[in-house]
């Protein structure tokens, strides 16, 4: 990160900061730091690659989310597979800055009160993108109210109706308690929609929410936008109505049902926001389709997520693009620009990078890999629609495939939710499969307590990254971007990002599509034994050239500076060319 421009420090100082924010994004999670267990996976790694692009691109943007003083969990697994959970906690107290106001909401009909915290992330220019961490562990709240902040995606749905009143009400008000009142207010997911009640207060000016009119839904509407990352209805926040009238109180949850807050007897977030929102989108292109069909009565738009380059290229790529293409940190358009890199730097890079991720399972697991071995890395949540077993439907043919092509390294790593028992077995089956199937041409390691670093060394150090989701459970996915940014192809399912990102034989090879497992799976190996392996063992020249073909092709556009600058001009201000002018002028200037 760069250091602190003086303008930057300057408005800090000034207090004048808060009045220049336009947009406030709100999740449940992000991931700030390797070492600030505040994030679970996916949804919190692009948030936090979301607002690292918005440093470096100048968006006058703050972030609100909650503290998690006990993180999400740290994995366990013994040496069949069996996975335990600890928690992982942290202190705010030596990473974040305290900040001064603080605001009372009222939970179960109490006051509960919530504090601020603060941590800054700074762009290539000295931009400033401020995240404030919601924290209800002080006095006088009671001990349950104490530990609301502190465990993300743990306890009960009544656990999580308070922490989202928590996210979405004190995060309004701590706003407004600094002064800063954003233009636009921006759900990162469904956790976030009970903000649009916050407003609503705001809009009515602490009258009768039962009075708030339709102009008063309009004005809070205009402010409004939501993404939804869910493509099934199962996955999306519902509470009974006793707990949203018990939680949130009569006033506040008739108002939602007078709004069309409420289906089937339940509170459903997903409808709070799209609701209260003037625009919404979905992640990927077919998930913005998956998502129009799953709510017909609101216009769905797509935004196909991406990755922070700088966050995820290796290091020795990353020196090999400041020589070659200096401007690609400013704008990751210009990674297009590796289609003229010689493939041989490119591939002597990622070994490099290659390297790294075999230290790292030595050390780990104790089993040993070898650097001139085709390996593939497959490394998400441990959930069963991404059918991380899949390479075992038929563990004879994988073993044949495995001795005829010269031989094959399979890396894992993910987590299941502690709640998850379908989870937890499919990590217990790839732990068989891994004792079972050892040869000296098949050799399997699964990585424990998969995160941030871990990710990194993953997706830049294997040949060829694998995802076999289930469709159109795959919303978008983003592993595989983090792969294609280090010039590494993937072979994956149809689904989420790779319908828009697959050039097949040329940016990595597609599953056939199918509604048996089996037959999805004879796909996967026939790639494998008929194109992908020849290909790597006996032509390591076209086989370089399908990594610079990868890293050129997607790299430059699944990233998160092209995907912010959508939101800017399609969701935040699409009816403000002068606003659209000034962020396009900023990042001329960056450039």
């Amino acid at each position: 990160m760069a250091v602190i421009s003086e303008a930057a420090l300057d408005a800090q100082q000034s207090g004048n900061e808060w009045k220049r924010i336009r947009v406030a994004y709100f999740s449940m999670e992000i991931a700030v730091a390797p070492n600030m267990p505040t994030y679970s996976g996916g949804l919190g790694v692009l948030a936090g690659d979301t607002l690292r692009s918005a440093a470096d691109t100048g968006l006058p943007l703050v972030a609100v989310t909650l503290l998690h003083r006990k993180g999400y969990f740290r994995q366990h697994l013994s040496a069949e597979g069996v996975q335990t959970e600890e928690d992982e906690p942290w202190k705010p107290e030596e990473m974040l800055q305290p900040l001064g106001p603080v605001a009372a909401i009222t939970i179960q009909g109490r006051p509960v009160m919530v504090r601020a915290w603060r941590k800054d992330l700074v762009g290539v220019d000295g931009h400033i993108v401020p995240i404030i961490f919601l924290d209800t562990d002080l006095d006088p709240n009671s001990p349950w109210d104490r530990q609301l902040t502190d465990h993300l995606y743990g306890g009960d749905t009544f656990y999580r109706l308070c922490q989202e009143t928590v996210l979405g009400l004190g995060g309004v008000r701590i706003l407004a308690a600094l002064g800063c009142q954003p233009a636009v207010f921006h759900m990162n997911e469904g956790h976030a929609a009970l903000l649009t009640l916050g407003l609503l207060e705001e809009q009515v000016n602490e009258g009768n929410l039962l009075d708030a009119s339709q102009s008063d839904l309009d004005a809070v509407r205009d402010r409004c936008v939501f993404t939804t990352h869910t493509p099934v209805p199962a996955g999306h926040d519902r509470f009974s109505m006793d707990q949203a009238r018990q939680v949130l109180g009569e006033e506040q949850t008739r108002a939602l049902e007078k709004f069309g807050c409420c289906h089937d007897g339940v509170l459903n977030m997903t409808y709070v926001a799209l609701r209260f929102s003037r625009y919404v989108n979905g992640v990927a292109m077919r998930h913005g389709l998956v998502s129009r069909e799953m709510f017909p009565d609101y216009p769905v738009q797509a935004i196909t997520n991406g990755v922070h380059a700088a966050t995820w290229i290796q290091p020795a790529m990353q020196e090999l693009f400041d020589r070659k293409i200096p401007n690609w940190r400013r704008d990751n358009l210009y990674l297009r620009f590796a289609i003229g890199i010689d493939p041989t730097e490119i591939r002597s890079r990622h070994r490099e990078a290659k390297r790294t991720l075999l230290s790292t399972v030595a050390e780990r697991t104790g089993v040993r890999l070898r650097e001139d071995r085709f390996t593939i890395g497959f490394a998400r949540r441990a959930a069963a629609y991404k059918r991380a077993d899949m390479l075992f439907v038929d563990p004879a043919r994988l073993a044949q495939i495995a001795e005829q092509c010269g031989g094959l390294q399979i890396v894992y790593a993910g987590k299941a939710h502690p709640h998850d028992d379908l989870g937890k077995s499919i990590i217990h089956r790839v732990f068989d499969a891994a004792a079972n199937l050892h040869t000296d041409a098949l050799t399997i390691a699964y990585l424990e307590n998969y995160e941030w670093e871990l990710g990194a060394i993953l997706t830049g150090g294997s040949d060829l990254w694998l995802n076999t989701p289930r469709r159109p459970y795959e919303a978008s996915g983003t592993s595989g971007m983090k792969a294609a940014m280090n010039g590494v192809p993937s072979l994956s399912t149809l689904d989420g990002w790779w319908i828009e990102g697959c050039i097949e034989g040329a940016t990595g090879w597609s599953v056939v599509e199918s509604d048996n497992d089996a037959e999805e799976a004879e796909s996967l190996y026939e790639k494998l034994e008929n194109e992908i392996l020849p290909l790597y063992y006996r032509y390591p020249q076209k086989w370089a050239e399908i990594m610079r073909m990868s890293l050129a092709i997607n790299g430059s556009f699944f990233n998160t500076h092209r995907m912010l600058y959508q939101y800017v001009t399609n969701a935040y201000f699409p009816g403000d060319p002068s606003t659209q002018r000034k962020f396009q002028s900023e990042l001329l200037l960056a450039r």
